[in-house]
């Protein structure tokens, strides 16, 4: 199943492609579907190459009108292409498995009403499963689909749905129809889709910066379509238009703009070119938080940019994936921040993307920004942290380096240059440089290059009045990744004035030394609290003076912007998780400041680190206690805080996560039974599965009352929460059937495993999984070897046996690594990190000892 570079950049040598002509027939049961594929590609002649099918039989292979053996040159994965001409057709009918596990052309029932619904995941390399494709983002092509389907059903796919012509029934007698689209453009593979099924759509139009009106279309299933909140969908939609056409200087590129909200996703959406698929809990039934609603406004934004920078210009090969995906990720939070309602995005850039970038970075497996992708595998493990949050990160400080409007003017003669084509880094720094004058050599080679993450600390020195006779940066780097790198930030100066920190000075400079004298300071008042990378421009972690520090702890709630107050927040974080301060004192700091923080995203963030640090950093002699006091004080924030407001849910929703004692486990009965109600509250219900899988997890109720649960809600949610709750019953029967669903029998989908993993992992007594710790390292191997990336990645990160925190797991660890073959890269990946959180929560227990 893999292609390493070698073998892609040797096929691109060879051939060129122009057309795929795809025939699908999606009328033949619920196991295989008919997939006819005819190409058009040019080749040296007399070479060889392959081109790639992932199928369940091949019937037969035409190669420039000679019949090919299906049993000689078909191995399931490959089709072998000999002895090709300069001028080459050819056809391949097969038949291909549908999926349930997020890949290729996936199949979900509806179980509210039967419905199928089918719609495919192509990225990285998944296209092969449904025809067969020189699967590389190299060979551009147009491609065409033909498409039988019960008639009934609505079918999307690049190119505008023609009207469908009804055909024969099918053999059990069914109505059928075909739908015969129009040629795309020149695409990659990756970005082709189909979505078929009786989704229903709302439909709008947007008028485009050269004045042509563009169709636009928002889709979900049946049962879904009265909680679509499609108008909001269609203002983020234009609003992102006009952004990013203003912006990019190039109308949009395509014919029309369908966003599609689709079942048991694996990731947030996919850019599939002018018809975006989105994952389904962006439609939500009750009421959820702001951060929520924020992150679908950024995935929508996220997804509109790839329009241009991903599928009108693409990447050669994977290697520059970070570039497509930290554009996408930069541009999306910028049109928030300057088109939208969401004008603290850069709040939530800093508390949410960069958090994730820092936590990736220190990991024993970080990389460069610009990392080595020699084969497919290489891929699926990158979308990481690095990829798209320290990418969009860093893009940000190239902006403030090279100046925002160089930055957008080097971008836009880059689309003029490089439409429809296929590019490299190079090519966009060339642009950069042009635009900007600067020489982006040596930032190229200290940011992308070279991996993790920089320090940098504030040197005061101040005279007997307070004024501050020298003031320095101090950069500093780990031993194992010790770049000193340029940053362009700012320093802000914060004095408490009138119950709040505001700020009262602010310096911007270039900081590229392990020390940097700020000379430019020197006179001024040493003020309350110092702020390095004030404005979040920067790509660093920061630590905070003796004075700041006291200021923070004692007034954090007090910051008059978010900005300001997230980037302490942050420093606080990595405070704990690095062992320099107790994680009991990052738990009191959040729990004394939480209710009075305005963002929801920031709140949201804070609640789960919260939980991590309870489960995992604070040292097990005071965990319980810890655990409980802080359930405590969210349920009494809960009932503080404005009646029916963000914060009130959220409390409400990390309470029942927390709830552990008896009182606590009796407040959420009484919540999900009614018989208590707090004020503003409503317990719609995606809140009743929450506070069941408490009650669950904490030995008050079982199957029966999930089974009940689960006959007033089946539905998809209902059935993932339900078989969440299952699998968090705290009986060693009940952890046997789970693991033997999960591991041995593998008989969920993606998204219901998913859910069963979580419920299998959420205990009160981490004993209770101790007896998994052995089958885990001895099943790993088979996992990976006998299911698909995304299901066994699953696994293998999901039911690590992390909660078992000794240093005996850390050695076990170390002993299953060594016997790991040189080909288990992925593998060995995420074991490793696995192995760092046990390591560094180790040291984070150690630092909250006494």
């Amino acid at each position: 199943m893999n292609l390493t570079r070698a073998e892609a950049r040797e096929r691109a040598d060879l051939i060129s492609v122009e057309s795929y002509d795809v025939s699908l027939d999606l009328t033949r049961g619920d196991k295989v579907f008919g997939s006819t594929t005819a190409v058009t590609f040019s080749a040296r002649p007399g070479s060889s190459t392959f081109i790639d099918a992932v199928t369940h039989k091949v019937h037969s292979v035409m190669l420039n009108g000679i019949e090919l053996d299906p049993a000689e040159v078909s191995d399931g994965i490959r089709i072998q292409l000999p002895d090709l001409a300069a001028e080459n057709n050819l056809l391949v009918v097969a038949e291909a498995p549908y999926m349930n596990t997020g890949e290729g052309l996936h199949r979900f029932v509806d179980p509210v009403d039967n419905e199928v619904y089918l719609y495919t995941q192509f990225e990285v390399p998944d296209s092969r499963r449904m025809f067969a494709v020189f699967e590389q983002p190299d060979l551009k092509a147009s491609f065409t689909f033909t498409v039988t389907a019960p008639s009934h059903w609505d079918v999307v796919s690049n190119s505008p749905t023609p009207v469908p012509i009804e055909t024969i029934p099918g053999e059990g007698g069914g109505a059928r129809s075909v739908w015969e689209f129009a040629p795309t453009p020149p695409l990659s593979s990756y970005v082709t889709a189909l979505v078929a099924g009786p989704y229903q759509s709302v439909r709008s139009e947007v008028k485009c910066a050269d004045g042509r009106v563009v169709p636009l279309g928002v889709f979900a299933r049946k049962s879904l379509m009265q909680y679509l909140d499609a108008d909001n969908i269609f203002e983020l939609t234009r609003q992102g238009f006009e952004f990013f056409e203003a912006q990019f200087g190039c109308p949009y590129p395509f014919e029309k703009y369908d966003q599609l909200f689709v079942p048991e996703f694996n990731a947030g959406a996919m850019e599939n070119a002018g018809a975006v698929t989105i994952l389904e809990g962006y439609v939500f039934r009750g009421k959820v938080t702001g951060a929520q609603i924020e992150r679908r406004a950024i995935t929508v934004l996220h997804e509109l940019a790839h329009m241009w920078f991903g599928d009108l210009v693409t990447m050669r090969w994977w290697n520059d994936l970070w570039l497509n995906e930290s554009f996408a990720e930069y541009m999306s939070h910028l049109a928030a921040v300057e088109n939208t309602e969401f004008d603290h995005a850069w709040t939530t850039f800093a508390s949410v993307e960069k958090s994730w970038a820092y936590r990736q970075d220190q990991l024993p497996t970080t990389h460069p920004i610009f990392a080595e992708i020699n084969d497919l595998q290489d891929v699926e493990v990158n979308f990481d942290g690095i990829t798209y949050a320290k990418g969009a990160s860093v893009l940000r400080q190239l902006v403030a380096w090279v100046g925002p409007e160089q930055f957008m003017s080097g971008v836009r003669e880059y689309f003029i240059k490089h439409a429809w084509k296929n590019t490299e880094l190079s090519d966009l720094m060339v642009e950069l440089e042009k635009a900007s004058g600067r020489d982006l050599d040596q930032w190229g080679r200290l940011w992308l290059e070279t991996a993790g993450v920089n320090t940098l600390t504030p040197d005061v020195a101040v005279d007997s009045t307070g004024a501050i006779t020298s003031f320095a940066i101090v950069q500093s780097a780990v031993a194992e990744q010790p770049t000193i790198r340029p940053h362009r930030l700012a320093v802000g100066f914060y004095n408490l004035t009138d119950g709040q920190l505001v700020r009262v000075h602010r310096e911007e400079l270039d900081v590229d030394a392990e020390r940097t004298e700020v000379p430019a300071l020197a006179g001024l008042q040493q003020p309350d609290l110092v702020l390095l990378n004030d404005d979040d421009l920067a790509y660093a972690k920061v630590r905070l003076d003796a004075k700041s520090l006291a200021t923070a702890t004692a007034h954090l709630k007090d910051f008059r912007e978010s900005l300001p107050r997230t980037l302490v927040w942050g420093s606080a974080w990595d405070a704990a998780r690095d062992g320099e301060s107790p994680a009991r004192g990052y738990v009191e700091l959040i729990l004394a400041n939480i209710a009075s923080e305005s963002d929801s995203s920031v709140i949201l963030v804070q609640l789960r680190q919260l939980a991590t640090t309870l489960t995992y950093y604070v040292a097990e002699e005071h965990r319980e206690k810890t655990s409980v006091a802080a359930a405590d004080t969210l349920w009494d924030l809960a009932g503080a805080v404005p009646a029916g407001s963000d914060a009130q849910l959220q409390f409400v929703k990390s309470y029942a996560l927390l709830a552990r004692s008896d009182s606590q486990l009796d407040t959420v009965s009484a919540l999900l039974e009614g018989s208590a109600v707090l004020d503003g509250l409503t317990v719609d219900q995606d809140l009743r599965w929450e506070l069941l899988a408490s009650l669950v997890a904490g030995g008050r109720h079982g199957q029966d009352r999930i089974d009940a649960e689960l006959e007033r809600d089946n539905t998809a949610n209902g059935q993932n929460a339900a078989a969440l709750a299952t699998a968090a019953i705290p009986t060693a029967e009940a952890k046997a059937a789970a693991w033997e669903s999960i591991v041995v029998k593998g008989e969920f989908s993606n998204a219901l495993q998913a859910s069963a993993v979580a419920g299998f992992t959420r205990v009160l007594d981490p004993a209770l999984l101790a007896p998994y710790t052995e089958k885990y390292f001895d099943a790993v191997p088979g996992i990976v070897a006998n299911r698909t990336h995304a299901l066994a990645q699953q696994i293998v990160v999901g039911l690590y046996p992390s909660q078992q925190t000794t240093q005996a797991t850390v050695d076990r660890t170390d002993e299953f690594l060594a016997t790991l073959p040189e080909d288990s890269a992925a593998l060995r990946r995420m074991m490793l990190e696995n192995r760092d959180g046990v390591a560094r929560a180790l040291r984070a227990r150690q630092a909250d000892v006494g």
